[in-house]
């Protein structure tokens, strides 16, 4: 099971900074996620890099027990 840590957008969507996810693919997780959360997540994940062990990933990703990220684009200045 995927621990999953959601910040910014994706967590206020959320209602969560962290859960779990059972999941055999990145775009296994966001669908899962989406399904959980609900439409406004849905919406923030379709921005949202997703990182495993540091290193950004594509939704064909196979995920096991891992710390997984997700990222929605920062604004900075």
């Amino acid at each position: 099971m995927a621990t999953v840590r959601l910040f910014a957008a994706a967590a206020e969507a959320a209602g969560t900074e962290q859960t779990t996810v059972k999941a055999g693919t990145v775009g296994d997780l966001r669908a899962v996620l989406a399904e959980r959360h609900g439409d406004e997540l849905a919406r923030v994940l379709r921005q949202c890099a997703i990182v495993v062990s540091g290193q950004r990933v594509s939704d064909e990703h196979p995920l096991g027990d891992e710390l997984v990220d997700v990222l929605p684009p920062f604004a900075g200045g």
